[in-house]
């Protein structure tokens, strides 16, 4: 468009319209969820509606020069992501054209909506804050009256004079308490992805571990819900409204903002917005050295702590400054190995193990890098099958949760990884007591709930167990493995018709969740809806890159529908994979179980139990084992794993 005319406020295309003030895209008037990157794409293309854009012309005006990705696979996914944001497809388009080797046009009709005036344009950029050492500085009056003060004052009438004097004297804190006064308690906090303003794309990871501690360090507070990592970095780079966040996520107040890292410094500045009434409450700044970072972390936690209204224990109030100065180089491995061990696959697992050894190698004291290996020992050897054996993960990853607990035994997460291991060696009653304590210390730490409503149901506790993962998914309800686990607890219960909506609602989140395809076709074969089953055991097997979990799922769909035949050969398979990789004996256990040679069964049971495998912890509750749980051998194993008498 050219820069003499008035910018379009917004432009229409069918059902669709894009909102370029707010950016926002939406169709029949309700915001349609799209990424910064898809977002800027389609503005590209819509300015230059009916010309080819080509791909050099969209990294240009999208894609910083300094940008190292792999800008072909960024342009591809934005294009996908696009196309899915406006119900289009590349190969009968109506709005998005490809033009292979040259770029895309778009082709639907667009019409303007309405100019940008000056009345209308966006108020000026406010003016720098100073920042002083470790504390926040007040707005200014001016500052704030630029903010609200055109909204406020000409509904005010009369009383405009008498709000002004009282804002600019600020007697008895009348600024925080008009902006607080008719709005409700915040009772839930949801802390969105701190944006990096640096400039510097490979600083993305400091940005995520730094909102990682903003959202720990608030976890522990007693009387208000927070909302995990994994549901808050979904709204990474979203261009959703603050509102429209609030009611997805199911809270009252909303805290954004951003953080840089220049040479030796980190600054954060942040804000609370009442998400429901879409309203400003507070706003800081806050600056200090890299090695005084957990201290910066712990004053910004406690100042939100502080205008949400939640009473700080003495504990919590002394936190701020007893924080210790860290090791900035072993801090930044810290950072990093949480960002790889958060992306749960198999080469993020490993990195983050090297990277969590770095850490301890360059601070010794440091609980949480202690703690987080110990968590990256315990998920690598559930999440992914086979790289490492139950046996030799075990003492790695106790003696990294026991000097977690020696340096700082307060830590909700140390405590649910030691419960995660007394559970995996079948100790029921040491594992809930520090399950417990884990929730006690922190009781928004939605993992270990999880887990403890695993252990719940394993020992047929259906009704606590179930009401844990509820618990678990309501604190981090973009969750994935949180969802799915719903479901799987109602499915360990029994409760086959009800397990099926919390996993369809999963797979709506993510259609290529592998282990939500499991579970729903676990709950399928046992409705007897055989056919549904295999589809999605089969899709599951797909995704996880024939996972043994999967191919013994598969294996016990095929026979329980008479087809043998089918059955047998994922025998083979696991057989032929046993060469490779360690897979458990349950898997083979399934499979025989359900071709009713119940003695080749139970020897691959008690393999399981000598190989110490995990999923030994499911023999009471697998509604697959009922077939052998009149044998005595079958009994016998109960009561070795301490799930019997």
């Amino acid at each position: 468009m050219a820069a003499s005319q008035p910018t379009p406020k917004a432009v229409q295309f069918g059902v669709l319209e894009l909102d370029l003030k707010a950016g926002e895209l939406r169709k029949h008037g309700i915001r349609v969820r799209l990424q910064e990157q898809p977002f800027q794409v389609l503005k590209v293309l819509i300015e230059h509606a009916g010309q080819v854009v080509t791909k050099e012309e969209l990294r240009q005006e999208i894609w910083p020069a300094d940008t190292f990705v792999d800008f072909d696979h960024g342009l591809h996914s934005a294009i996908t992501r696009l196309r899915e944001a406006l119900g289009d497809s590349s190969e009968s388009p109506r709005y998005i054209e490809t033009l292979p080797r040259r770029g895309y046009r778009f082709i639907a009709p667009v019409q303007t909506v309405g100019d940008e005036t000056e009345e209308d344009a966006p108020a000026q950029p406010l003016p720098a804050v100073e920042i002083k050492e470790a504390e926040k500085t007040p707005t200014p009056t001016s500052d704030w009256l630029r903010r609200v003060g055109a909204r406020v004052l000409a509904g005010l009438l009369g009383g405009a004079l008498l709000l002004a004097i009282l804002i600019s004297a600020d007697k008895g804190g009348t600024r925080r308490w008009l902006l607080r006064s008719g709005n409700a308690t915040i009772h839930s906090l949801a802390i969105l992805p701190l944006q990096n303003v640096s400039g510097d794309p490979a600083q993305e990871y400091f940005a995520d571990g730094m909102t990682d501690a903003l959202i720990s360090d608030l976890l522990s507070l007693d009387g208000l819900r927070i909302i995990s990592r994994t549901s808050a970095m979904h709204y990474k780079g979203t261009k959703e409204s603050l509102p429209q966040i609030a009611r997805e996520l199911n809270v009252d107040g909303v805290v954004e903002g951003s953080v840089i890292r220049s040479g030796s410094r980190v600054r954060i500045t942040v804000q609370l917005v009442d998400a429901g009434a879409d309203q400003h409450l507070w706003a800081g700044s806050y600056e200090r050295d890299a090695g005084d970072v957990l201290k910066l972390q712990s004053e910004v936690a406690q100042e939100i702590a502080q205008q949400v209204r939640v009473q700080l224990t003495p504990q919590q109030q002394a936190r701020a400054g007893s924080a210790a100065p860290v090791n900035p180089e072993a801090y930044e491995a810290y950072l990093r190995a949480r960002y790889f061990w958060n992306q749960r696959t198999e080469s993020g697992l490993l990195k983050s193990i090297v990277l969590f050894q770095r850490a301890i190698d360059l601070d010794p004291y440091s609980a949480p890098s202690y703690a987080g290996l110990a968590d990256a020992y315990l998920v690598i050897e559930g999440w992914t099958v086979g790289i490492v054996s139950p046996r030799e993960i075990e003492p790695k990853a106790t003696v990294a949760v026991e000097k977690a607990l020696q340096l700082d035994p307060t830590m909700a997460e140390a405590h649910t990884v030691l419960a995660g291991l007394r559970h995996g060696r079948w100790d029921w009653s040491g594992a809930e007591v520090e399950y417990r304590r884990a929730i006690e210390l922190n009781p928004n730490y939605a993992h270990a709930h999880q887990w403890y409503s695993q252990l719940l149901c394993e020992l047929g506790r259906f009704d606590e167990g179930v009401s844990e993962a509820d618990k678990a998914h309501s604190l981090d309800p973009l969750n994935l493995i949180l969802g799915a686990d719903v479901g799987n607890r109602l499915y360990w219960a029994r409760r086959y018709t009800d397990a099926i909506a919390p996993l369809q609602r999963t797979l709506e989140l993510d259609p290529n969740f592998a282990v939500a395809h499991r579970f729903l076709g676990q709950v399928y074969e046992q409705n007897g809806t055989y056919g549904a089953a295999i589809t999605e055991l089969r899709r599951a097997a797909e995704l996880s890159n024939n996972n043994p979990i999967d191919l013994g799922a598969l294996g016990h769909a095929y026979a329980v529908s008479e087809q043998r035949k089918q059955a047998l050969g994922f025998l083979q398979e696991l057989r032929r994979l046993s060469a490779k990789r360690q897979v458990s004996g349950y898997h083979f256990a399934l499979i025989y179980a359900s071709l009713g040679e119940n003695e080749k069964a139970l020897s691959w049971l008690e393999e399981a139990y000598r190989e110490h495998s995990t999923w030994m912890l499911h023999l009471k509750v697998d509604p697959r084992l009922d077939p052998l749980r009149g044998e005595a051998r079958f009994q016998e194993l109960l009561r070795r794993v301490g799930l019997a008498p």
